[in-house]
């Protein structure tokens, strides 16, 4: 029989949550050991998952200025055990209110691809200190002066220069050398260091402010007017109001079902929720499990190519643009939208049609945190590329982002990513642009083994289809490190090609999928750094895994080893 789909926005309670044994143990999977250690740390102090999200996200900002800080932003999607609210925390940047929707062309109508993405013109007003502020008003319970005292450390002491660090710091070294302050800090003799400590004395100022003043301590005062002054000295165009006027939005997750599991996922501007529910919404039409192996990456590479072609045409920003979620999650929609899958032959993406207008970070972090209440967070955080658009503003210690890039500069044009998108996606005063960021929940499992996954990864565009392969490893009764580690591979639309890990297909798999007419290309290296943890909700065990792709680590509360 096959599983059939259903796509809910109502209060849905399970019966085996209210039946569920708390978790015996906290847990924190995040990508760098130093940022899960803080955060064991702040939970076996007495702070609950929302306190540790703050300490991780906050030290992460530190040790991995490449992928996220408090010069970007974020989504946190968070589960409150005592009320039963699942909610996401929009953090993510805005553009400026001197933004518009030619910022980025040239006198001959081109996307200036510099300008988008190395210069300060490419940063959005950020939303991750608002963030931090947020989650410790309204969900945590130590202050900020506890929560952010191990990024301050860091950030004061500095931090070891890490194969990552150096790869990541080498790819950007000729953006990093235009801008003084970021050459300075992040480099050693214009190159990318292979030993020593990085030492952000500057961020560490600005943390202890915004420890000590919260919001004001970042969007108003010293910081602000320096950061406003920075980001004019290399060509952006913030302003005061900007930064005092940032708001967080708390949205409802996009919710759905897939036979027995409940997802919960980001929704717009995030364009990963939508996404996850069509995908598998469509998939729930085929019976998957009765697939070969090559029938199942088949049909995989069948439902991602349509959702990426809607998430090209339809998605932005909620608050500027309607969306028409309900239609695009409908199962009628969905039965017509896979109507013409064929299991013998790909579709060319030329013959679903292009976007009516046309004519996302690779570098993000994300972490996953449970707490022995069952509170529990997923949160993707970036700054977009490789430490954003390379400036750090003196005095400050702030990396900006490059998000403004994830906009679309010119319907058709793609970014970084080689995502196209649509006048939904323009650039506006005040907009959020779109994202691939998909932090997700899943209960799932049969009435007497509910099982909650927390799950999410950075990989910019691949994000989505990662968390969807990482959701079916847990389906299939996997555990968290076969998750994390499974091979990926991703398609999204345009190009019109199959990308995938070295290891994801043999000889015999790859051939099969030429011959159902499928271009592919091999990425050349692994991608993505995915962390989750698992709580079985019968008998309260955790089991957490960490991406052995990079540097991350995975730990259990009262344990002083990794748990995979």
């Amino acid at each position: 029989m096959l599983i059939r789909f259903c796509f809910l926005l109502c209060l849905l309670v399970s019966p085996a949550l209210l039946a569920s044994v708390a978790p015996k143990q906290p847990a924190v999977a995040s990508a760098h050991p130093l940022a899960t250690e803080a955060g064991i740390k702040i939970l076996e102090s007495g702070g609950n998952a929302f306190d540790a999200a703050i300490a991780v996200a906050a030290v992460l900002g530190v040790v991995e200025p490449y992928s996220a800080g408090i010069g970007g932003g974020g989504f946190w999607l968070l589960h409150s055990a005592k009320d039963g609210k699942t909610t996401m925390v929009d953090a993510r940047e805005t553009a400026p209110a001197a933004a518009h929707k030619d910022l980025y062309l040239d006198k001959h109508g081109d996307v200036d691809r510099d300008k988008a993405t190395n210069t300060a013109l490419a940063a959005g007003i950020p939303g991750q200190a608002a963030a931090m502020v947020h989650l410790s008003q309204h969900y945590g319970t130590l202050p900020l002066s506890d929560t952010l005292s191990p990024a301050i450390r860091l950030a004061s002491g500095g931090f070891p220069v890490n194969k990552v660090y150096q790869q990541l710091a080498d790819m950007r070294a000729s953006t990093l050398r235009r801008y003084p302050a970021s050459k300075r800090i992040f480099l050693k003799d214009g190159k990318a260091p292979d030993s020593g400590l990085i030492v952000q004395q500057g961020l560490a100022h600005t943390l202890r402010l915004l420890a000590e003043k919260g919001f004001d301590g970042f969007y108003k005062g010293e910081i602000a007017q320096r950061l406003v002054e920075g980001v004019a000295a290399h060509g952006g165009i913030w302003s005061l109001e900007d930064l005092a006027n940032y708001k967080i939005i708390e949205r409802d997750p996009i919710k759905f079902n897939y036979g027995d599991a409940v997802i919960w996922s980001a929704p717009p501007p995030s364009s990963g929720g939508v996404a996850l529910a069509q995908m598998f919404g469509m998939l729930s039409l085929f019976d998957l499990n009765s697939k070969s192996d090559v029938e199942r990456t088949h049909l995989l590479v069948e439902v991602m190519r349509r959702a990426y072609r809607d998430r090209a045409e339809y998605l932005g920003d909620p608050d500027f643009v309607k969306i028409p979620i309900e239609r695009l999650t409908s199962a009628s929609y969905l039965d017509d939208l896979s109507s013409n899958i064929s299991m013998s032959h790909a579709t060319p993406s030329s013959e679903l049609g292009l976007p009516k207008q046309t004519g996302s970070g690779t570098h993000t972090t994300h972490f996953s945190i449970i707490d022995k209440q069952g509170n529990r967070v997923a949160a993707t955080l970036s700054i977009n590329t490789p430490f954003g658009c390379g400036v750090t503003v003196a005095g400050t210690g702030v990396l900006l982002n490059n998000e403004m890039d994830d906009f679309s500069a010119k319907p058709g044009s793609p970014n970084a990513y080689g995502l196209i998108g649509s006048q939904a996606n323009a650039i506006e005063p005040g907009k959020r642009p779109l994202s691939s960021m998909t932090p997700t929940f899943m209960e799932y499992g049969p009435a007497d083994n509910r099982q909650v996954a927390i799950i999410g990864t950075p990989g910019g565009s691949r994000i989505i289809t990662m968390v969807m392969l990482g959701l079916l490893e847990a389906l299939d009764g996997k555990g968290t490190q076969a998750w994390v580690d499974r091979p990926r591979f991703h398609h999204q639309f345009v190009p019109d090609v199959i990308q995938y890990e070295p290891d994801a297909f043999d000889d015999a798999t790859l051939a099969e999928l030429k011959k159902r007419g499928h271009e592919l290309k091999d990425t050349g290296r692994a991608y993505g750094d995915m962390h989750a943890v698992r709580w079985y909700m019968k008998n309260g065990n955790v089991e957490a895994g960490a991406d052995q792709r990079r540097l991350g680590k995975a730990l259990l509360g009262n344990t002083a080893a990794p748990i995979h």
